[in-house]
């Protein structure tokens, strides 16, 4: 009965007054980016715009969003729940209701949010739920958290056009949450770029092979 509720935790999320309590001060975290050196935190260049994923466990899509050319900086945290300022062995319980994201701050004269959202649809399978392979809880669930409306409607537009592919190839129904981004907490130091630090470390990204193309009314 036990670990009959502990998974029914992990793959439903809490109600406020089901989650953990945290804390009010942040947790602590690295100052700078182990790759680039650029700060995490800012100041970011003007002209940066951000954008926030999340597609399963944070580390190796962390390690995909950094290599692309016209990202500044990349940072790993925790974020859509309701505990504040959580730990990684918080939200890995299933009680604080936050998903594993990765911010991603890009330039546009660069890098196009259609480009990021494309690398996001294509780099794991969206329609598990809660959960991704193996990885499975409410922190692993498949995310876009948006900055502005037309981050929002894009969103939407990509995802109905993707489903669209996805059923024309046998598969089900696309459960990414899309919502407009919520507090972002960075999530430990150890955690920040950790396939940098280790680079034979765990990453479970897997695609499903099928092709996402953009909407050319919504390619921004």
């Amino acid at each position: 009965m036990f670990l009959s509720d502990m998974l029914n935790k992990k793959l439903n999320l809490p109600k406020p007054a089901e989650a953990l309590p945290g804390r009010a001060n942040p947790i602590p975290t690295a100052s700078n980016h182990f790759v680039s050196n650029r700060p995490l935190k800012g100041p970011y260049p003007d002209g940066l715009e951000k954008a926030m994923f999340g597609l399963g466990c944070f580390w190796g899509a962390e390690r995909m969003f950094w290599q692309v050319e016209g990202v500044w900086v990349t940072a790993v945290g925790y974020a859509g729940g309701v505990t504040p300022n959580p730990t990684y062995q918080e939200t890995c319980t299933g009680l604080t209701g936050h998903a594993e994201v990765v911010l991603v701050v890009y330039d546009p004269k660069i890098v196009s949010y259609a480009q990021l959202r494309k690398l996001f649809w294509e780099s794991h399978d969206p329609t598990q739920g809660m959960r991704q392979g193996n990885d499975v809880g409410t922190t692993y669930r498949s995310t876009i958290y948006t900055f502005g409306d037309a981050q929002y409607e894009a969103a939407i537009a990509s995802r109905d056009a993707y489903e669209a592919s996805l059923r024309g190839a046998g598969r089900g129904k696309i459960t990414t949450e899309i919502a407009p981004a919520p507090e972002f907490y960075f999530a430990e130091e150890d955690h920040q770029q950790y396939l940098a630090k280790n680079p034979y470390g765990y990453c479970n990204l897997q695609g499903t092979g099928v092709a996402c193309a953009i909407p050319a009314a919504v390619s921004a």
